[in-house]
């Protein structure tokens, strides 16, 4: 029995009359009647409300491979559907049918549904957790959501597990060398193996061989973008600290965009498991920390826009405008660059031939069940490489762990005991990589170390390498009209207002500002702080006294 099951009555929780009165004033239209048998919802709508049912059933069911359905739950009286779609908008990835008496059920749209999460602590309370339980259970049976078709650790497949993996966002693959259902609909459909793999929406539409925006595009994950709105706050990162902003500026009413170009979390949203964070003394895994935190940004109202690549901050004409891929712009009030940083890339010949192919900036789920009882070798010694290691390490046969210090010089003490515990670990300290074999069809196949003390070569025959080595700022796209240290960092403090950069109205936070601890709490007390500065900012600019 998984942890969901046991936590049934909280999925789908019965409400008592007081609480269906408390939804009745949140309600976004009049009670509604439907047939036996109608479709209240379908996969794929937009928009779908959620709805409490009043009387009668609705039968919720999911898409189970490609062409079965499966029965989710019967919704009673009381109940309400819906899953964490239902907060922004988005597509629906379950369909919900009338029972054969009929249903009668209020809806409930994203606003009015978001309006009862703030309006109502206690029923609010009660249906967040059943939104976010419901999406865990969709993610845990795999059948829900988007279908993938090709074959599992090629650099595409991984690319995209990874992408819906780190949104949260139920999956399912079909290997096209054991599963007949989707080496049938590749050969019906005769796609070449170059246009492999394929993706099937929830909605129905069939990518061959999408990037990850063509793909967000299917699902609706992407909300249209008016590029005539003035936002309070646009902010761009949606690590800890962007994801800190967003929830404190649009709990307290401001209007909030977040962008980012690849996946919620940022770096912290790789990590396997944080044991240092506050309140959490058993550790949360980067993902569920950056779930929760995206779940709050949704609820206060914030949009979230993932992914949407930012490439440039536009000084040349008047106000904060943000300029975007695919001639998408943003304009703000006040612009927090939560961007973070990029993934250091070592100085080894052909190492981009193997990114995707065996080489990796992060370790998760997917890419541990790729390595699973092979030799691997970790690169880095902070406590982002020991958090790898020791996730990773149980899952292998032999982890080469390849460090140019002694750890002690870079790493937390909890984490350098854990992996002295760990008997399959072997540390190389003082060495690098000097080599990489293999080709791109068939990925990495060996990495030799060279000891920087005396120029010895050692090479291992190793499918999977991860590299922890840091990161550099990520801040091309604002330099233009930013201060920059000598090493790319924005830097902050200007006057009054210590995360405001050279640039007034744009602040900078996280790990791309200049002078800032790397921590995950340092990076949400930036996110709680710099709300306040853009409040008195706007203070000051509606009472020019202020400002003297």
């Amino acid at each position: 029995m998984s942890m969901i099951d046991t936590r049934e009555h909280q999925r789908f929780p019965v409400l008592t009359q007081p609480q269906i009165d408390t939804v009745r004033r949140f309600a976004s239209g009049p009670e509604t009647r439907f047939d036996p048998g109608e479709t209240i919802y379908a996969i794929g709508d937009h928009g779908a409300p959620a709805w409490l049912v009043l009387d009668g059933t609705i039968h919720v069911v999911r898409r189970d491979g490609l062409s079965r359905e499966a029965t989710i739950t019967v919704h009673q009286a009381g109940q309400f559907s819906g899953e964490v779609n239902q907060l922004a908008g988005r597509p629906s990835i379950a369909a919900g049918r009338a029972g054969p008496d009929g249903c009668t059920a209020l809806p409930l749209d994203p606003a009015h549904l978001r309006a009862l999460m703030v309006g109502s602590a206690d029923v609010g309370e009660i249906v967040m957790r059943a939104l976010i339980l419901r999406r865990v259970s969709l993610i845990e049976e795999g059948g829900a959501g988007t279908i993938l078709i090709g074959t599992p650790g090629t650099p595409d497949m991984t690319r995209l597990q990874d992408f819906l993996g780190r949104s949260g966002l139920p999956n399912l693959v079909l290997d096209i060398r054991s599963d007949e259902e989707g080496r049938a609909l590749v050969e019906r459909t005769g796609v070449l193996p170059e246009e492999l793999p394929l993706v099937v929406c929830p909605a129905g539409p069939v990518l061959k061989r999408p990037s990850v925006e063509e793909l967000a595009a299917c699902l609706g994950v992407v909300p249209a973008i008016d590029a005539d709105r003035v936002f309070d706050v646009a902010i761009v990162g949606a690590g800890p600290a962007g994801l800190a902003t967003a929830v404190y500026a649009a709990s307290e009413g401001l209007s909030v965009i977040v962008l980012d170009s690849r996946a919620m979390g940022g770096q912290a949203g790789a990590s396997a498991r944080i044991e240092n964070y506050l309140g959490f003394p058993t550790g949360i895994s980067g993902q569920a920390l950056a779930g929760r935190a995206f779940n709050q940004a949704l609820k206060f109202g914030a949009e979230v826009a993932i992914p949407v690549s930012v490439e440039r901050l536009d000084c040349d004409t008047p106000g904060l405008r943000l300029l975007c891929a695919q001639d998408r712009r943003v304009t703000a009030r006040s612009v927090v660059i939560a961007s973070g940083a990029r993934y250091r890339r070592p100085d080894i010949p052909n190492l981009e031939q193997f990114e995707g192919a065996g080489i990796s900036y992060w370790v998760s789920a997917i890419e541990a069940r790729l390595c699973t009882g092979e030799e691997v070798v970790l690169v880095g010694g902070g406590n982002s490489a020991g958090q790898a290691v020791a996730f990773l390490a149980p899952q292998v046969r032999k982890l080469h762990l390849v460090v140019r210090r002694e750890l002690e010089a870079t790493m937390s003490r909890y984490l350098i005991d854990r992996i002295a515990a760990l008997p399959n670990v072997e540390l190389h300290v003082g060495s690098e990589i000097a080599g990489l074999e293999g080709d791109r069809e068939s990925g990495l196949s060996a990495a030799t170390f060279r000891d920087r003390r005396n120029g010895t070569l050692t090479r291992r025959e190793v499918r999977h390498m991860f590299l922890f080595i840091g990161a550099d700022p990520n801040a091309d796209w604002a330099r233009e009209c930013v201060e920059t240290d000598g090493k790319g960092f924005i830097v902050t403090g200007a006057e009054s207002l210590p995360l405001e950069t050279s640039r007034p109205g744009v602040f900078a936070i996280g790990d791309v500002r200049a002078g800032s601890t790397k921590r995950v709490a340092a990076a949400v007390g930036e996110g709680a702080a710099v709300v306040a500065q853009i409040h008195s900012m706007f203070a000051a600019q509606s009472n020019p006294e202020m400002q003297s």
